[in-house]
């Protein structure tokens, strides 16, 4: 049937902030459908709160809503486009995670879009009931004939009991209608059981939980469906855990195909989910259908084996493994399930990546699919590391290869985690220990700084293959390296045989190579069997030439090359190579030549053309201090070379973002990001040796390679650009030695003094004694880093020698490069950090000369609402200014634009500062893109990422009539989400180390409104009433008094502690302190929370650590969702938060409608002003904010 015509506008509704268990896998499904409904001549009105995301720029939608994803703010948005004559008619919520369904099936059961007229489109509420609610789910799936765990849904602890008396422990606990497996676990003992199930039903939108039949240690699959109205049914990808059931899929490695299943077992499981499918009633768009199967089911009486399967769940939306599926297959889900929508049929549709085929053609793959997840686990020390049905993973690589072997070891050096494959490298303890054996020397470490243990001690081994955890996988190689056998491991780890087996080929490979005494030793057949077998250089580098450097891994490609081994290139086509691609998608592998008449052919897939080209290095998984921001601007600088007839190039090993999207650029390699991968490309690109580029640039001869951006996907390209340069890659933008001159403390600091520029006294450490010596000359405390890294890895605030001591045994191992050293500070306390960013257009690309004089442009500049020693990734900050005078304003712009001349800067480059006492201090520049460019982007409505991406290319300034901004169309404000509910008893407090996953905006007319909706937009949801706790430290009680005098005037009751109610008593201010928790005298402040007494807590911290009392409130605060704020700033933000709700509403507008106000010139504000509501008496007029500890 045709697309639908009594519809005109549709509502998508986004997915919000990157948090665990609903990341960038949804933003990508989301643009798509904006771009396909669009070009479909449907208006589209998305809303969503994340400004990281290229899905909020305008250029995606018709009206762009960066509001608070709840049902209040969509209601206003629907009122309000009724108001202005563009009402909404429909609204798809399958395409937000479990984000966007939660808010419309709330949006359906209070009847607003009744009201409005407004249809549910992709699944309707009954499908989507059905689905989620699990009772039901569970009668539909055993009326279908198939079975499912024993099971109960209860809503209450006492029904959870009962039915505990059945299924007895383990017990698998998953809440109903939640993202990521959120409040769900595995209980081993009765009070595990107890507080899993009571988290789960608060998680629950509908207080709803399953208690399921443990099925631990059976083998776990998931099916892609996609199923239409006409009944046209297929399965996209099937993809297999080598996890077995117990991890959250989102954490466990996966693999497509399915690897080990027979082809009848397989027809089972596929019949089983298109039954589902029909059943529940999916019938417009895609789905998951996720199943287990026994590996070692109870005999027949004849001996035979049955296949014993049980279905788990089903996702009525598209699902984070929709994106691996999209990427792994070429089938584009997301966009096929919006057109779905809106009346298509599959049988109407092309398959866009062969252009011939129809949609209903069933994806089939000739390659292996391999995806990895990516854990931070360092950045929450005390958080329990074992994985279960909660997802912990913050984002993932996918790697392709002809083999799984191949595949295996290219998604490992993926993951960017110092690892170069299965073993073999810096962080290999069997290597590394045999050789400090050989050496006798018993202080050699691993690069990760871990101490030599061989053998491992089997009780450690035994634990560390029965536990599932990140690095697991490293200790199955370690057992067979001890003589396991398969049989051995497999009983522990409960991972199939096939895959312990393929794993042992690697293993066994390995021996082969080490009877080689150096790399000319190695013939060519044995070196092209490794490269089969997805060693790469950086592996052969470290075994035959000591080391992984640049230089080493030219000298293992410069030996490759000279044998003839260089990778081939094949599509990704979604048929197996039984139709041509039409897409350029491309993964490498290594083959054997044909014999064709007596010839040797290679069968090579990718096409050069004659277009000059530009190649963007993404930024790889998606981690703590390295998101989905960066991807943005790899989006941008595509879309920027496309527009200047560049042919782009997009390198990336991420699946769930939009960069790897088949049509963002024109050449997709889906690679791993590391120095050998992205010089086979950029070579093989360039149709000739990289060595002679230049020449052939000089002579304008094509095919030729353009330049490379290194400066868009975050420290990951950036610490590419020396090797690249090495091997004569052209890099664009600014230098690399410009670069290195940012990054190279005492050069940086050289240039500061040349300019006059103050920064915080300083040095830089090689080892201990140097750095106690530079920390006793400049004072404690003292900021503590390695260079060369992202996200604040490894920084630490030092209050004394012994913490320094401390710090510096541990210190040196975060950086991503040898030898780097640790950079020390002193720390400045009471100062006002502000975050700048510039383009600029200095600095000159081989060949160009400039037409207009070059100059740098302040994009933004922000101020962080948060006191000095919080990562700026972690702190919320504001545009414009609000505290800061014009005057200094002025002083930051002038002293931003004379480093970027200093540094020749051509693209874009962030400062950070911190004014303290009238003077300006340099903190740290960044000759990059930051994680600010998008927020920057959304709050001054201009893209500098795709401005800056043309500057790179050779573009000025003058040319793409570039202008600072002057005014602004109100207030924004950019609010971080952490992780801390999926890491129950870490302690909440930030610091100089980045631990948020994602953020928000809030866009309004007043700073606290703005504020406001900023705060709902991350979860936390400011009280308007009730008892609000407070206990500070010394130093805070003079500022925290007029606060609290502020709170009990609106009629809020204070509890304290005993010192900070003592300080506001003598005040007048009335308080109630509670007792101790070490007293053991009840109801304390735990007590109170646990029965939802307190509504806010502000706690400042004297002592850190869960086992702390302060440790624990604020512990408890993040497990039954109270906000806590943990800084006085903060806390004046929100009572002025609190104090505007109280007097006034707040409304939604469009980006759209932003931009045209600014355009017209009205209500708009220049930088430093005081357009927010007047202060309320007694409350500080710097706003500072709330630290959300209930975040998602």
């Amino acid at each position: 049937m045709p697309k639908r015509t009594d519809i005109k506008t549709i509502l998508v509704i986004g997915s919000g902030p990157i948090v665990i268990g609903q990341g960038c896998e949804f933003d990508y499904s989301g643009t798509q459908a904006c771009k396909t409904l669009r070009s479909e001549g449907y208006r589209i009105v998305l809303v969503n709160s994340n400004p990281a995301t290229i899905m909020t720029d305008p250029e995606f939608s018709d009206r762009t809503y960066i509001e608070p994803i709840t049902p209040e703010a969509v209601r206003k948005i629907i009122l309000k486009q009724k108001e202005i004559g563009d009402p909404i008619h429909a609204v798809l919520p399958t395409l937000g995670g479990q984000t966007a369904l939660n808010c419309a099936c709330k949006l359906y059961d209070d009847g607003v879009f009744q009201e409005h007229g407004i249809e549910m489109i992709g699944a309707n509420r009954q499908v989507i009931h059905r689905a989620e609610d699990r009772e039901l789910f569970k009668q539909i799936v055993e009326g279908l004939g198939l079975k499912m765990p024993r099971a109960k849904t209860v809503t209450t602890l006492g029904e959870a009991h009962e039915f505990l008396k059945t299924i007895g422990l383990p017990a698998i606990v998953r809440p109903a209608f939640t993202l990521g497996g959120s409040g769900g676990g595995i209980a081993y003992n009765r009070e595990e059981f107890d507080d899993i199930v009571t988290r789960g039903l608060r998680a629950s939108m509908i207080g709803q939980v399953q208690l399921d039949q443990s099925v631990i240690g059976w083998k776990e699959f998931e099916l892609e469906v996609v199923r239409d109205k006409k009944d046209n049914c297929i399965i996209v990808c099937g993809i297999e855990n080598i996890d077995p059931m117990g991890v959250h899929t989102g954490d466990s490695i996966t693999v497509a195909p399915i690897q080990t299943l027979s082809d009848k077992e397989y027809q089972a499981m596929r019949d089983a989910a298109i039954a589902i499918m029909r059943a529940v009633g999916v019938e417009t768009g895609g789905s998951n259908v996720q199943f287990a199967v026994n590996p070692n089911p109870k005999p027949n009486a004849d001996g035979t084996r049955p296949f014993e399967m049980v279905v788990v769940e089903m996702n009525p939306r598209v699902s984070r493994s929709s994106a691996l599926a999209s990427k792994a297959t070429g089938f584009p889900i997301a966009k096929v399930a919006a057109r779905l929508a809106v009346g298509y049929t599959l049988d109407e549709l092309r398959n866009e990546v062969t252009g011939t085929t129809s949609a209903c053609f069933e994806p089939s793959i000739d390659y292996v699919v391999t995806k990895i997840p990516r854990w931070t686990f360092e950045k929450f020390p005390e958080a329990d590391e074992t994985l279960t049905t909660q997802m912990k993973s913050v984002g993932e690589a996918m790697a392709i290869g002809r083999t799984f072997c191949e595949s295996f070891q290219k998604a490992i050096r993926s993951t960017e985690v110092k690892r170069f494959g299965f073993g073999l490298d810096r962080n290999d303890k069997w290597l590394v220990a045999s050789r400090a054996a050989r050496a006798g020397n018993t202080t050699i470490r691993t690069a990760d700084g871990e101490a030599l243990e061989w053998p491992i001690n089997d009780d450690k081994l035994r634990r560390k293959l029965a536990v599932p955890s990140q690095g697991r996988l490293f200790y199955v190689r370690y057992a067979m390296k001890m003589g396991w056998t398969i049989a051995q491991i497999a009983e522990l780890t409960r991972i199939d045989p096939w895959f312990l087996d393929q794993f042992q080929r690697i293993v066994s490979f390995e021996d082969t190579l080490l009877t080689y005494a150096s790399l000319d030793d190695l013939p060519r057949d044995v070196f092209m069997q490794a490269k089969r077998l997805g060693f790469s250089d950086a592996q052969l580098a470290f075994l035959y030439l000591g080391g992984i450097s640049p230089e080493t891994v030219i000298a293992v490609r410069n030996r490759r090359k000279a044998l003839g081994i260089e990778p081939v290139y094949k599509l990704v086509d979604t048929c197996a190579a039984e139709f041509e691609a039409a897409t350029p998608y491309y993964y490498s592998t290594y083959e054997t030549p044909a014999m064709v008449d007596g010839k040797p052919v290679i069968d090579d897939e990718v096409r050069i053309s004659t277009r000059p080209k530009v190649v963007v290095i993404g930024g790889g998984p998606n981690r703590i201090g390295q998101g989905i921001e960066f991807d943005y601007c790899c989006c941008h600088a595509a879309f920027g070379a496309r527009e200047l007839g560049f042919e782009s190039v997009m390198i990336n090993s991420n699946p769930e973002t939009v960069s790897t999207d088949y049509d963002t650029s024109d050449l997709l390699f889906f690679e791993p990001l590391t120095l050998e991968d992205v010089l086979n490309i950029t070579e093989r690109l360039n149709g000739q040796s990289l060595s002679t580029a230049a020449t052939a640039r000089a002579a304008n001869k094509p095919p030729y390679l353009h330049g490379v951006i290194v400066q868009y996907g975050g420290q990951t390209p950036l610490n590419l650009a020396k090797g690249l340069a090495l091997a004569g890659v052209p890099i664009i933008g600014t230098s690399v030695d410009s670069i290195d001159l940012a990054e190279d403390r005492n050069r940086f600091d050289d240039l500061l003094a040349s300019l006059d520029l103050r920064k915080p006294p300083s040095g830089i450490a090689r080892t201990l004694d140097q750095a106690v010596e530079i920390a006793t000359r400049i004072g404690y405390p003292v900021l503590v880093r390695p260079s060369y890294v992202l996200g604040g890895r490894g920084m630490e605030i030092c209050s004394d020698e012994r913490a320094l001591r401390s710090y510096m045994a541990g210190g040196l191992i975060a950086s991503d490069l040898e030898s780097a050293p640790v950079l020390i500070d002193r720390f400045l306390s009471d100062a006002t950090e502000v975050d700048v960013d510039v383009v600029a257009d200095y600095g000159l690309n081989p060949g160009q000369t400039h037409a207009q004089e070059p100059r740098a442009i302040v994009a933004g500049v922000m101020e962080h609402i948060e006191e000095a020693g919080i990562h700026s990734g972690d702190s919320a900050c504001t545009i414009p200014p609000y505290s800061l005078a014009p005057a200094m304003i002025d002083r930051i712009k002038t002293l931003s634009r004379s480093l970027a001349k200093a540094l020749k800067i051509r693209g874009l480059m962030n400062i950070q500062l911190a004014v303290k006492d009238d003077t300006i201090y340099v903190l740290e520049v960044n000759p990059r893109a930051s994680r600010t460019v998008p927020f920057v982007a959304k709050a001054t409505h201009t893209p500098w990422a795709r401005i800056a991406a043309k500057v790179m290319m050779g573009r000025t300034l003058a040319e793409l009539n570039a202008t600072e901004p002057v005014r602004f169309a109100g207030f924004a404000v950019k609010e971080v989400v952490f992780p801390f509910a999926k890491f129950p008893g870490v302690d909440v407090v930030l610091g100089p180390e980045m631990r948020s996953t994602g953020e928000v905006m809030g866009l309004d007319a007043t700073f606290e409104l703005a504020f406001v909706k900023a705060q709902l937009a991350s979860g936390t949801n400011l009280p308007a009433s009730g008892n609000v706790f407070i206990s500070v430290r010394a130093e805070d009680k003079p500022r925290i008094a007029p606060l609290a005098a502020q709170l009990h005037a609106m009629g809020f009751s204070i509890l304290t502690s005993a010192g900070t109610g003592a300080f506001l008593a003598e005040r007048g201010i009335a308080c109630t302190p509670l007792p101790k928790i070490a007293s053991a005298v009840r109801p304390n402040v735990l007590d109170m929370l646990a029965d939802g007494s307190i509504k806010l807590i502000i706690n400042t911290p004297t002592r850190t650590g869960w086992n702390t009392d302060e440790g624990r409130i604020r512990s408890g605060a993040v497990r039954y969702g109270v906000p806590i704020i943990t800084t006085t700033t903060g806390a004046s933000a929100c009572v002025r938060a609190i104090a505007a709700l109280r007097n006034t509403s707040w409304n939604v507008s469009a980006s759209q409608d932003y931009r045209a106000m600014l355009a017209a010139g009205d209500n708009t504000t220049g930088d430093a002003t005081s357009a927010g509501a007047a202060a309320a008496p007694g409350v500080q007029t710097v706003p500072h904010r709330t630290t959300p500890a209930s975040a998602r």
